[in-house]
């Protein structure tokens, strides 16, 4: 997750995206269709892409513990490397994290056009946060990337790091898990049944 308590939130002109390969979003359940599997990127390691220009966003909710992203915005994508034959040699691995996660130098601009188009003030105490956490195995995508108005921790930390247990416990699979959150982070513990 990246903290910034004070970006500018001035929507700047361009966003086109560079490197890595991506597919179309698909449409989730959160957006009113079937539960399409998420979309898969492929980023290298460390790098973030920028999210398109003029975007307008809406977030859903009024408190840290429902806070939600719009998910014509957001609807969240993951690693396309990360599979679930994997997950023992990747996300399960101690600091898998922070070989992936960019630098706060790369994810600047791309902080500042979407605190401007998610209309967060500069004032809020919020963070960039992964909609499908990279310990989940989501990737960098800007389309995986929201505000989160609150203070850390958030709420959504304690359900993220409940499903990556889970899921490196084989309780829960990882396909179950990223839809799960990307879908909807407050319900996600019991879809899951990783909350139990």
């Amino acid at each position: 997750m990246f903290w910034c308590a004070g970006c500018s939130s001035q929507l700047r002109a361009g966003g086109a995206n560079s490197g890595g390969k991506s597919s179309s979003a698909p449409t989730t359940a959160a957006q009113g269709g079937g539960t399409s599997p998420l979309a898969r990127t492929r980023l290298a390691p460390g790098t973030v892409t920028m999210p398109a220009a003029g975007m307008h966003c809406h977030m859903t909710g009024s408190t840290p513990t429902t806070y939600r992203p719009d998910p014509a915005c957001t609807p969240g994508t993951v690693e396309d490397t990360v599979t679930q034959n994997n997950i023992d040699s990747t996300i399960c691995v101690t600091g898998y994290t922070t070989k992936i996660r960019p630098p706060a130098s790369a994810t600047d601009k791309v902080k500042r056009d979407l605190y401007g188009a998610y209309g967060v003030p500069d004032s809020t105490t919020s963070e960039l946060d992964h909609l499908v956490s990279l310990e989940l195995g989501g990737s960098n995508d800007p389309r995986n990337l929201w505000i989160e108005p609150g203070s850390l921790p958030n709420p959504k930390d304690t359900v993220e790091n409940a499903l990556h247990k889970a899921v490196c416990d084989h309780k829960v699979t990882l396909a179950a898990a990223q839809q799960a959150i990307a879908t909807n982070w407050t319900t996600a513990l019991a879809v899951t049944g990783a909350g139990k």
